[in-house]
Formats: structure tokens, C-alpha cells, sequence
């Protein structure tokens, strides 16, 4: 049981049956517990941002180039471009 409930799909499976218990059981409880999942929003939605930013950094910037980062291939094809001097 415990090997199961290691891996993160069944963790992320766990947690969205419990949040549909609990909101339909206890529905006070589910409003109590709103600003707690607003804020999680709002913290995945603070860090979309800067690593977006920093891929499409890392792809572009000439400073890293062909061989410089273990960058994926499909990655490395818009680079071809900027690379070149």
C-alpha cells in the first residue's frame, strides 16, 4: 500500500476525490477552504510567467548555444537561426 501511494498520480487522485467528499459532505467546510486553492492558483499562475520567460530566454540567447545545455532537440531547432554569425 505504501509503494501506491508513493506515486504522485495516485496522490493527485487521492486529493481530488477528497476535495469532492469533503465539498459535497461538509459544504461549509469547502467554502472554508477556497482561499487555500486561490492561493495555490495564484502561486502556479506566479510561476508560469518566469519559466516561460526563461525558456523561450534559453532557446534564443546566442550566449547559449548548440552544445552549450542538454536542451531537447525540438528546443535547440529555433536556435539554428541565432546561432549563426
Amino acid at each position: 500500500m505504501k509503494r501506491v501511494l508513493s506515486k504522485l498520480y495516485v496522490q493527485v487522485l487521492l486529493a481530488v476525490v477528497l476535495g469532492i467528499t469533503v465539498g459535497a459532505v461538509w459544504p461549509a467546510a469547502g467554502e472554508a477552504l477556497a482561499p487555500l486553492g486561490d492561493g495555490f492558483i495564484k502561486l502556479i499562475k506566479m510561476l508560469l510567467a518566469p519559466v516561460n520567460f526563461l525558456t523561450v530566454v534559453s532557446v534564443r540567447s546566442p550566449a547559449f548555444c548548440w552544445a552549450s545545455s542538454p536542451t531537447p532537440w525540438w528546443m535547440r531547432l529555433p536556435k539554428a537561426t541565432c546561432c549563426r554569425s
